[in-house]
């Protein structure tokens, strides 16, 4: 059974780093700012020179606010595991009571707390300078963010249980891991531009019916209900994978003394 008040203690040692540490606040809002007005400006253009009368606004600035969201979230987990590595306290947190549902219900809840906040700058920023409001949608977009926010949980835990399986220096794979998949999430365009073979590997991938739908709902449709369905399931299946993946290898670290370079290996 779940003790909160361990994962509570996670929550609050990732408050109290922040609290006290103002160059760990700024990236959560700074990165987020210049993607919204560079992105934001790009569709200004656009729009002026474009004859076809496509409003570009929702259709690419709404597609990076989301991406943008997604990224949040998986960084959110990775970013509050990794405090634990670079200040080599991990073998400690691990060394308590603490149980492994509630390590990763610390980091998610964190992840909500951080991604919230970009996510607030982000919408914030879209319509006070670019005119770009989610809320015109209701409780549409709704859904889709939910399905962003889980996917973007299970592969923070599963960048975390990378690191711990392969140590420090492996968080320089995690970084990209978004960039790689961005191709295959058809955030700027429909899935059928891709080839067969992407677009194969793109049904796999819960965020490519999450733009889809949004791009239906800006257009003024209805979003398919199927992609919807399959797109949270796609989520919910991988957050247990991920689950039980670094479950594993947490396992592994343990009985065969990896997880002893935490407090011997410097990160990097």
């Amino acid at each position: 059974m779940m003790n909160l008040r361990r994962t509570a203690a996670i929550v609050l040692r990732q408050y109290y780093l922040l609290r006290g540490s103002p160059t760990r606040i700024l990236p959560l809002f700074v990165w987020v700012s210049v993607d919204i007005i560079l992105w934001g400006f790009i569709t200004r253009y656009l729009n002026s020179v474009a004859s076809s009368g496509i409003d570009f606004v929702p259709a690419l600035l709404g597609a990076v606010l989301l991406w943008d969201f997604f990224i949040r979230v998986m960084q959110g987990v990775t970013t509050a595991f990794f405090e634990d590595v670079w200040s080599r306290s991990l073998l400690n947190v691990f060394a308590s009571p603490i149980q492994i549902p509630e390590y990763l219900g610390g980091l998610v809840i964190s992840s909500v707390a951080t991604s919230a906040a970009g996510l607030a700058v982000m919408q914030i920023l879209a319509s006070t300078i670019f005119g770009l409001s989610f809320f015109k949608y209701g409780a549409a977009l709704m859904p889709f963010l939910l399905v962003l926010f889980l996917f973007g949980i299970a592969l923070g835990v599963v960048g975390s249980a990378i690191v711990l399986r392969f140590g420090p220096s492996a968080e320089w794979l995690i970084w990209p891991i978004p960039a790689l998949l961005s191709p295959f999430a058809a955030v700027f365009y429909p899935l059928s531009a891709l080839p067969a073979w992407m677009q194969f590997v793109a049904k796999l991938l819960p965020p490519s019916y999450v733009f889809q739908g949004v791009r239906a709902i800006v257009a003024g449709h209805a979003a398919n209900p199927a992609g919807l369905a399959a797109g949270t399931g796609l989520a919910a299946f991988y957050i247990l994978l991920a689950g039980a993946f670094f479950t594993h290898i947490y396992r592994q670290a343990v009985r065969t003394g990896l997880i002893a370079r935490y407090s011997a290996e410097s990160p990097g």
